[in-house]
């Protein structure tokens, strides 16, 4: 992200980069349904529209509670290197119109809505791990204390002036630690505390919609633009065109890596595996994608698409019910587009740091080794505290009852697909009796009557 920048001080709002940044802040928040199709033509169909309700609900909670204090708690004054606080923000109250964010020259208003589609994502990610068996309300909870107590401390980490992880120097374009990684463990650290759904190794368990994956994937590599080139905040220098062009080609590789590992593998290209693949060189280019070369682009979009499918199998070999693959694309593709910065990073984009391939030995690298632990075991960790604590108090999971005959109607009394009025059914056996061919015949048959 920008501000993890020191750019020269301006003193004028540029309409085009303020312009800019609204349309990319546009396309961050189209990625929360997005992901909310993603996820919902992954699950079975009893639980399509609970998959969906699980993502849209985080742009209502995260929202209020990005206004009242979620932006002060993030990128407020630094207190402690862990957390910000800045009272003036606290419902966004005083802040003018034309005021500036600290350095550049967009408002402070769209700075805080383009980082709000950041904090509404997060943890909508969390919930393709959690399908078929959380209660809606307790994953309501948990979104709103998870937002507060793991989200806007690790933005500040990674992003706030002060932060330890800014000050240390982590690389993170638009969001490997704080989004993805901070995601991915939060996931684990959940489905370790309310294990496994009904049937899971021995019931099939496919997706009951591949078009509906493909278009939500397809609409996350669309909003992915605004996501990360928005992430260097203006136009002026040609960054945010090298983050552009570097996503772009980061997820084709990963595309390609992930159906070659699966050919060789299961001996298919599947449309699931395109789908998953994009979205894992997606996750990998975002933390790099600033200042690495397309050729370096190229490189770590294949090791991920490969190494994420490699990854998603772990799930069968060590117990853990990650239902959408979250951990397997999210926290692998996090981690090895975090690290990979520093062997790729060329210097001659975002900063002057030169990875291990580029002269600059393993400084950046161990610098990155530390974003990635810090902000993985304080998720996890924390992430688990809070689903323990919900799970004991008001019990995180619907009854097995529920689970088996279907999560959409026992949480939201309806279902994805309604057939009744679509007619078909089984063949009859004797012809029905002829009915008249318009309304006009059919007043005619009552006057003759």
């Amino acid at each position: 992200m920008a501000p993890a920048i020191t750019l020269a001080a301006e003193t004028e709002l540029s309409a085009a980069n303020t312009g800019f940044m609204l349309i990319c802040s546009a396309l961050v928040m189209l990625m929360t349904p997005a992901l909310a199709f993603f996820y919902g033509g992954m699950v079975r169909v009893k639980s399509t529209l609970n998959m969906l309700m699980m993502s849209f609900i985080s742009l209502g909670i995260v929202t209020v509670l990005w206004v009242l204090y979620g932006f002060s708690m993030a990128f407020g004054t630094d207190s402690g290197s862990l957390i910000g606080w800045n009272s003036d923000w606290v419902g966004l109250s005083n802040i003018g119109l034309t005021e500036l964010w600290d350095g550049y020259t967009i408002p402070v208003f769209v700075f805080l809505v383009f980082q709000l589609m950041f904090a509404v994502l997060t943890p909508a990610l969390i919930s393709g791990a959690l399908a078929d068996r959380v209660k809606f309300t307790a994953w309501a909870l948990f979104v709103a204390l998870w937002a507060t107590i793991v989200y806007f401390p690790v933005a500040h980490w990674v992003w706030g002036a002060g932060g330890w992880a800014f000050e240390l120097g982590v690389i993170d374009f638009a969001g490997g630690t704080a989004v993805h990684i901070n995601a991915g463990a939060a996931a684990l650290g959940v489905i370790l505390v309310i294990g496994k759904r009904v049937g899971f190794k021995k019931d099939p368990m496919r997706p009951h919609s591949l078009p509906l994956v493909m278009l939500g994937a397809g609409l996350l590599w669309f909003g992915w633009f605004g996501f990360n080139a928005g992430s260097w905040l203006g136009n002026d220098d040609g960054v945010g065109a090298l983050m552009f062009v570097n996503t772009q080609v980061a997820t084709g590789a990963a595309v390609l890596g992930w159906l070659a590992y699966e050919k060789i593998r299961h001996g298919a290209f599947t449309t699931l595996g395109a789908a998953s693949g994009a979205v894992s060189g997606l996750v990998a280019i975002t933390p790099a994608g600033g200042a690495v070369s397309p050729l370096g682009a190229i490189a770590i979009g294949v090791v991920a698409g490969v190494l994420c499918a490699m990854a998603v199998g772990l799930k069968y070999k060590f117990g853990y019910d990650d239902s959408l693959d979250v951990v397997g694309v999210h926290l692998v593709g996090g981690i090895l587009g975090s690290l990979l910065v520093g062997l790729f990073a060329t210097g001659k984009g975002q900063s002057e740091v030169e990875g291990l391939f580029y002269g600059g030995g393993l400084d950046q690298f161990w610098k990155q080794c530390a974003g990635v632990f810090g902000v993985f075991a304080y998720s996890l960790v924390v992430s688990a505290i809070l689903a323990l604590i919900l799970h004991r108090a008001i019990g995180m999971r619907v009854p097995e009852d529920d689970e088996v005959a279907g999560i959409d109607q026992a949480e939201h009394a309806e279902t994805a697909y309604d057939f009744s009025g679509a007619g078909g059914g089984a063949a009859r056996t004797t012809a029905p009796a002829a009915a008249p061919a318009t309304a006009a015949q059919a007043e005619s048959k009552k006057v003759d009557a």
